[in-house]
């Protein structure tokens, strides 16, 4: 019997968990230029709590599946562009806001922003992966020009960004300090082989020029405007802040006024990307470290969908130490 439709994750509008409900849907049809994918796993993101609280601006329209990522396998590809069960990474590109993403059994999407790639690696793990590595590797690569040997601060270090930007600085032989709130997930950043691990009391700064002097190389803001004052004055001059994450949930600067703002010298830029900044040779190199075990994937726990509503109270608390999957 031919399956016609498929469970997905349905947020009416912005509020509460309760407001995202599991649902029985027309499994969709790819129109010309795009593709369908059957979901194996979905990583989830707090782009999708800010749509959930309703802090997504007017581009979400609602009813709306969430998901800004997903990996799976080529359902239908009307382009031939690739091939039936072929292993493929999405993310971004409007998925979850301007139509449907991955929290459900079926996505399509533009082909375009498909990555394909070949793995043995369980789905949940799989499913941590794309934009966790895309951002985590534009970071580096874009936004602070990272070199091999420098020292880099992370300041949010427990998130899955600053866990898998610990992992891939470590492989380029940096020295990485990690920020985090929470003593009790220290050992959990040491894993990762973080060199310093700082607890943040709001003034890491101080902390850090007690390990070098002079301010770190790098340094990555995660937490967002908040903290980012602190952040530039533990970088040395030269060196460059990357605005990566908001955490906090607080995006802007009140009254900017850069030459008071900005430590003199010191450099800030910032990173965002779609998929095409995850180059396809980059996600195959990590994830053959990974099954190589010279790299780590920060997998904190998965969820069903049924259990979707549990997984956002998860990620609202700020108790997971690692990346959060859903599994169709």
């Amino acid at each position: 019997m031919i399956q016609m439709t498929m469970r997905a994750v349905v947020l009416s509008q912005p509020g509460p968990v309760s407001n995202l409900q599991l649902q029985s849907l027309p499994i969709p049809e790819p129109t010309e230029g795009w593709i369908r994918i059957r979901v194996r796993a979905a990583g989830m993101n707090r782009s999708e709590l800010h749509t959930r609280l309703g802090l997504a601006g007017d581009s979400v329209q609602m009813p709306r599946v969430l998901g800004i990522e997903a990996v799976g396998t080529v359902g239908l590809d009307p382009s031939g562009t690739f091939t039936t069960e072929t292993q493929v990474a999405t993310m971004m590109g409007g998925m979850g806001r301007t139509f449907d993403g991955g929290y459900a059994e079926y996505t399509c999407v533009p082909v375009n922003q498909v990555i394909p790639f070949t793995s043995e690696l369980p789905w949940e793990v799989l499913g941590a992966v794309p934009e966790m590595l895309q951002t985590s590797y534009g970071t580096l690569s874009v936004g602070l020009d990272a070199q091999p040997g420098q020292s880099i601060l992370i300041r949010g270090g427990t998130s899955s960004i600053g866990m898998t930007i610990a992992v891939l600085a470590k492989l380029m032989n940096m020295t990485v300090i990690s920020t985090t709130r929470d003593k009790t997930k220290g050992d959990r950043l040491r894993e990762l082989g973080v060199d310093h691990i700082i607890i943040d009391d709001g003034n890491v700064a101080e902390q850090v020029r007690e390990i070098y002097p002079e301010g770190v190389d790098a340094a990555v803001e995660l937490v967002g405007t908040p903290t980012l004052r602190d952040t530039l004055l533990a970088t040395r001059m030269h060196g460059t802040v990357c605005f990566t994450g908001m955490l906090s949930n607080q995006w802007t600067v009140k009254d900017f006024y850069p030459i008071d703002y900005l430590p003199c010298g010191v450099r800030l830029s910032a990173y965002s990307g779609e998929s095409r900044d995850l180059p396809a040779t980059v996600l195959q190199r990590f994830l053959d470290q990974v099954a190589a075990g010279s790299a780590t994937v920060p997998l904190d726990r998965t969820f069903e969908l049924s259990e979707v509503q549990d997984a956002h109270a998860l990620m609202e608390s700020d108790k997971a130490c690692g990346k959060l999957v859903l599994l169709p």
